[in-house]
C-alpha cells in the first residue's frame, strides 16, 4: 500500500501495524480530539429523514449562518466540499495569473491544485532561526540564576525579495496558510495585509485560525470586503473534528463566488454536513471548551517532546507541533507503529524539511502522555 501524503490514512497505518484501524492512536491528523460535539450529532440525527431530497442548491440556511457567524453578508460565503474542493477553485483562478508565489514548505494539496491548472509557482521558503530565551526562575525574595533555553522557529520569508529581483507582482498571486502547516507559525494580521496592495490575487488558508480564541487569532475575515482580491478559506472539520463530513467554506467577493459556483458540481455539500455546520458554529459552549483545553495540552506536549534527547519540537500556535529529530522520521513513525500502534506524521511529503522532521496533533492527556512514553522507549532504542 503506497505511503500517504497527507495524516489521517489509517488504513495504511493499520496494515502496517498490523492491526485493526480502530486500534490506531492517530497524532498523525491534526483533527481536535473533544469532537464531533454533540450538538453535531443531534443535527445530522434531525436531518435523517430528509436524505431522500436533494440539498438546497443555494445553501441558504447554511451561509445564513456562517454570515452571522462572521459577521458578514451571505452572498460572501460559499460552502464547499472541504476546503480542499475551494482550493481547486482557487487554483483555477491563480492559474490565470503570471505565477502564485508560495510559502514554503506548503501543504501538498496547494501543488496540487495549481499544477492541475498549470500555474507557475514561485517558492519562498520560512528562514528557521535559533533563538536564545532568558527565563528567570525566583523564590520569593530570592533570586535564582538566569536560565537560557533555546529554541527554533520558523520565521516568514521576505516576499519583498520579488520586488528585489525586479518582478512585477500586480500579475501575481499569492497563497499561503495562516498560522501555517506545518511549522505552526502565526503571522500576524498586519503582516500580510501590505501584500494584499501589491499582489492581484491573495488567498489566506485558515484552516487552524480558528483554534486561537477572538482575542488572539490574526484573520483577515475582518477586512475582506475592503479588498476584492481577497479570498479566505476556512474548515469546519479540523475544530469540531468533523473531517468525515468534508465541509469547508470560501469568504470572497460575491462576483468571484458567483464565478466559481458556476465552475463546479451542483450540490457540494450534503444534508448532514449542512445541517452540522450550523449546529456547531452556534455551540459556544463547545467553542469555549476546545479554546481551554488546547494551551495546556500543547504546552504538556511540546515539554514532554522537548525533555527527549535527540528531538527538538517547535512553538505553534495551532493545535500540532512539528518536531525536529536526530533520527529518520520515517523510521520512528515505523517502529512506533508496529510496537505502539501510535500513528505519527513523517514530513517526507515536505522537501524542505524531509526525513529529519514529524508532526504530531496535540491530543489529550492521557493520549499525549502515551506518545511520549513510547517515543521515550523508540529513541532510546
Amino acid at each position: 500500500m503506497r505511503q500517504p501524503a497527507h495524516g489521517g490514512n489509517l488504513a495504511w497505518a493499520a496494515a502496517l501495524a498490523g492491526c485493526p484501524p480502530s486500534a490506531i492512536l492517530d497524532f498523525s491528523a491534526s483533527i481536535s480530539p473533544l469532537g464531533p460535539p454533540k450538538s453535531a450529532i443531534a443535527a445530522i440525527e434531525s436531518q435523517l429523514d430528509h436524505l431522500r431530497h436533494y440539498p438546497d442548491p443555494d445553501y441558504r440556511e447554511l451561509r445564513l449562518a456562517l454570515g452571522h457567524f462572521h459577521q458578514l453578508p451571505p452572498e460572501w460565503i460559499l460552502p464547499g466540499n472541504g476546503s480542499a474542493e475551494l482550493l481547486s477553485l482557487a487554483g483555477r483562478e491563480l492559474a490565470q495569473l503570471a505565477a502564485t508565489a508560495l510559502i514554503t514548505p506548503a501543504f501538498g494539496d496547494y501543488y496540487r491544485a495549481l499544477a492541475a491548472y498549470d500555474a507557475m509557482v514561485l517558492e519562498f521558503p520560512l528562514s528557521l532561526v535559533r533563538q536564545s530565551v532568558a527565563e528567570v526562575s525566583s523564590l520569593s525574595g530570592t533570586a535564582e540564576p538566569v536560565r537560557v533555553m533555546s529554541h527554533l522557529s520558523f520565521v516568514m520569508s521576505d516576499l519583498s525579495l520579488i520586488f528585489d529581483k525586479g518582478q512585477q507582482t500586480k500579475d501575481k498571486g499569492l497563497l499561503l496558510n495562516n498560522p501555517h502547516n506545518p511549522t505552526g507559525v502565526l503571522f500576524s494580521r498586519e503582516a500580510i495585509l501590505p501584500y494584499l496592495k501589491e499582489f492581484a490575487l491573495v488567498v489566506v488558508d485558515e484552516a487552524f485560525m480558528d483554534f486561537l480564541p477572538p482575542g488572539q487569532e490574526q484573520s483577515l475575515i475582518q477586512v475582506v470586503q475592503e479588498y476584492p482580491n481577497l479570498v479566505i478559506l476556512r474548515s469546519l472539520t479540523k475544530f469540531y473534528s468533523l473531517p468525515g463530513l468534508r465541509l469547508g467554506y470560501a469568504i470572497a467577493h460575491p462576483d468571484r463566488l458567483r464565478r466559481w459556483q458556476s465552475w463546479r458540481d451542483p450540490w457540494p455539500v450534503n444534508t448532514l454536513a449542512a445541517a452540522a455546520a450550523v449546529a456547531v458554529v452556534q455551540d459556544k459552549e463547545f467553542q469555549e471548551q476546545t479554546w481551554a483545553w488546547l494551551p495546556p495540552a500543547r504546552n504538556q506536549l511540546f515539554a514532554g517532546l522537548a525533555s527527549i534527547p535527540g528531538l527538538q519540537p517547535l512553538e505553534s500556535a495551532a493545535n500540532f507541533l512539528l518536531v525536529e529529530s536526530q533520527q529518520s522520521s520515517s523510521q520512528l513513525q515505523q517502529n512506533l507503529l508496529k510496537h505502539h500502534q501510535i500513528f505519527i506524521r513523517d514530513c517526507l511529503s515536505f522537501p524542505e524539511l524531509g526525513d529529519r522532521y514529524f508532526r504530531v496533533a496535540v491530543r489529550s492527556w492521557s493520549d499525549n502522555q502515551r506518545l511520549l512514553e513510547a517515543l521515550s522507549l523508540v529513541v532510546s532504542h
